[in-house]
């Protein structure tokens, strides 16, 4: 269970310092990143095996790189459905998705030591 709260913990971080990074990202507060992470690591676990599967192709074709287009979708979805958590755009929701996916590895390492 505390992997859980670490996981949790080090995404709400990454949010957090993806919106102070970028314009385009807006976290109302501490719970509304709080709640974004949570909704997020659900919507990466249900639905974005998903997606994974339904855009093999495109994948394969890309050498991997669309799958920063299907975090940056499920990052999208997360803003539609945690109020307080905000992305304005599909260039935003890029960029985030790769810095919250930076941040949140480090800061997850750290945290299992």
């Amino acid at each position: 269970m505390s992997q859980f709260f670490a996981k949790v913990f080090s995404t709400m971080v990454a949010l957090l310092v993806a919106s102070y990074l970028l314009a385009g990202i807006t976290v109302s507060g501490i719970w509304a990143g709080f709640f974004a992470a949570v909704v997020l690591g659900f919507v990466n676990g249900f639905i974005r095996p998903i997606f994974t599967i339904l855009t093999i192709p495109f994948t394969i074709l890309s050498f991997g790189l669309f799958l920063l287009v299907i975090n940056a979708i499920m990052l999208a979805l997360t803003s539609v459905l945690v109020p307080g958590f905000a992305v304005s755009g599909f260039f935003s929701a890029l960029i985030a998705s790769i810095i919250v996916s930076f941040v949140s590895s480090i800061l997850h390492n750290m945290l299992e030591e």
